[in-house]
């Protein structure tokens, strides 16, 4: 069994550069796999491995400028969510594009998972999923408003083209994590939203703390490792990953008349040229080659 702690934190980096290689180089020591975001503003990622190992890169997260007081969630995996272990510097931890947008500055009112529901289900709230749009097709929150946005960046434009639709309405927002929600309701309020609201530990802190039988989620949630979803008390859920666009499929989905793995799926069969298949179907091939080595391919996932 694998731990998985998913992190994020807001602060500021003078020099993220010099943080990464010790980062990096105790993650692999303890055998630490996933994705770790460096940037000026702090840090994201998800991480897995054994109790150990996680605890030993969490500790040393907290002892990073400004992450003293650091918060995580933790799930389990059965098999390995990740490949490999990387820290990557960016310019941003979640990508907004709105440099004006400072979640240490304020953000909007958090909304622990156990009050969610009571907020959400009132007439004067609008409820707005931050998420991309093959995200929120797998699962969302009862009555939420789905902005069909195919990157986190896209919600500033959708706002100013729907803001009229929410006059005198309180907005409350979620997302998996609670990272998005962090900018996007610090960007709400510098647009003079009097009244934001998002959900303390994302999705995945609600799934873990509300039973099924008093919850107003329907579906899964896609999270970004092998799992590919999860459902209530945090269960593996039955997706799987398309390699071709990345996005969720259910296990019928494979009986489509448009899916050859790591090629295409019924969702972007349309979206690449024939010489796109025709290197996808190289790289499958490169890759059963290595599994039957017992090798991995540096293009797996």
């Amino acid at each position: 069994m694998y731990t998985v702690a998913a992190l994020y934190h807001f602060t500021r980096f003078d020099a993220p550069d010099a943080l990464r290689g010790p980062l990096l180089n105790l993650c692999k020591t303890n055998g630490i796999s996933g994705t770790l975001l460096l940037a000026h503003e702090g840090i994201n990622g998800t991480i897995a491995g054994d109790r150990a190992g996680i605890d030993a890169v969490i500790a040393h997260i907290k002892g990073m400028p400004g992450c003293a007081d650091l918060e995580w969630k933790e799930s389990t995996a059965t098999v390995p969510p990740f490949n490999r272990m990387k820290v990557r510097l960016k310019r941003e931890i979640v990508t907004m594009g709105q440099p004006d947008v400072d979640p240490k500055a304020r953000v909007g009112h958090y909304v622990n998972p156990t009050e969610w529901n009571a907020l959400i289900s009132a007439p004067d709230v609008a409820v707005i999923d931050t998420r991309n749009d093959y995200e929120v097709a797998i699962g969302t929150f009862d009555g939420a408003i789905d902005p069909e946005t195919k990157s986190f960046g896209e919600f500033p434009a959708w706002w100013e083209d729907n803001k009229h639709r929410f006059h005198n309405k309180k907005i409350a927002m979620f997302c998996t994590g609670g990272i998005r929600c962090e900018k996007s309701t610090n960007y709400l309020l510098g647009q003079g939203v009097e009244d934001v609201y998002h959900l303390k530990g994302g999705i995945l802190k609600y799934l873990e703390e509300v039973p099924q039988e008093n919850s107003t989620w329907n579906g899964d949630c896609f999270v970004f490792d092998a799992r590919v979803s999860v459902g209530h008390g945090m269960k593996e859920g039955p997706h799987i990953l398309c390699h071709a666009c990345r996005r969720p499929l259910r296990p019928e989905d494979r009986n489509h008349p448009a899916y050859e793995e790591g090629v295409s799926c019924h969702q972007c069969v349309d979206e690449t040229s024939d010489d796109d298949k025709a290197r996808f179907r190289e790289r499958q091939k490169q890759i059963a080659l290595a599994k039957k080595r017992g090798t991995h391919h540096i293009g797996g996932l």
